[in-house]
């Protein structure tokens, strides 16, 4: 438990607010869009499992305009 006081949480949560609006954005921008380039279901894993770069991935490559 001693570890988790030495971090400086100031400088950690601005990156994991910025993770969960990324995430839902892109969660909602996956629901709403019928088609995508590639199989949807595989871009749902990216974006949930690839932390911060899965839904900057899908808003580069997997959105179809």
């Amino acid at each position: 438990m001693e570890a988790l006081t030495d971090i400086n949480w100031g400088i950690i949560v601005p990156f994991i607010i910025i993770q969960a609006i990324l995430m839902i954005i892109a969660l909602i921008d996956w629901v709403r869009v019928e088609k995508t380039n590639g199989p949807k279901l595989v871009w749902l894993f990216i974006i949930l499992f690839i932390t911060t770069f899965g839904p900057i991935l899908y808003f580069i490559f997997g959105r179809r305009d």
